[in-house]
């Protein structure tokens, strides 16, 4: 896809941000059983190895007031499916933390950005990447909306560059490049494109209502 190609080396200009790390192997995450119920905790590195350990996490899909969705291309520092594009933040909420602290944290942490966030589903996945560990989830999406102005100030530990998107030009990467995408974020795009399309679009227009209202 030509735009996306075309946009990506302007992203990454805006991708160099240090700042002291937001991610460790020793935090302690949620460990959970298929019914979403707390059962213990692992630290992040014994939770991912292997065929990893199923675990509390969320995905967080952020967009602008144009209703185009953030994507980003995970740092070459991770461990699991680096290098490769994403949705907009994807993480865990740590022990004693709640889900909805969680992802406010996470998105100002690895973005730059304060956000309204808006619960839609959950689900199980397992996914294994070659030899170095898996995922094994239970996931919570959300749809979120910048709540501040200002350009996105990428953590450069998290994010190797990044783009806004239409809902339509993610549909077409997903159905022409899938390989370049985490296996959570085909999915998940999946499922609001999907079963959860009435609640990704009314989300998307009062993004853009709302901007409307405002500049009116």
């Amino acid at each position: 896809m030509s735009s996306i190609d075309c946009e990506s080396s302007a992203a990454k200009a805006d991708v160099s941000v240090v700042r002291a790390s937001v991610s460790f192997a020793s935090e302690q995450l949620i460990l959970v059983d298929s019914d979403d119920r707390e059962i213990g905790y692992r630290s992040k590195s014994e939770a991912h190895a292997g065929a990893g350990i199923l675990h509390r996490a969320f995905s967080a899909f952020l967009f602008d007031d144009q209703g185009r969705l953030l994507v980003h291309r995970r740092s070459l520092q991770k461990p699991l499916w680096p290098g490769f594009w994403t949705n907009s933040c994807c993480s865990h909420p740590r022990r004693g933390e709640s889900l909805e602290s969680a992802v406010s944290r996470r998105i100002t942490e690895e973005l730059g950005v304060n956000a309204q966030t808006q619960f839609v589903y959950k689900f199980e996945y397992h996914a294994k990447f070659e030899d170095v560990g898996s995922e094994h989830e239970l996931c919570h999406v959300f749809l979120a909306r910048t709540a501040t102005p200002g350009k996105i100030s990428a953590h450069a530990e998290e994010v190797m560059e990044w783009q806004w998107l239409s809902v339509e030009e993610v549909d077409a990467w997903l159905l022409e490049r899938p390989d370049d995408l985490t296996p959570w974020f085909r999915q998940e795009w999946l499922s609001l494109r999907t079963l959860y399309r009435a609640e990704l679009d009314a989300f998307v227009n009062e993004v853009r209502n709302s901007t409307q209202r405002g500049a009116a």
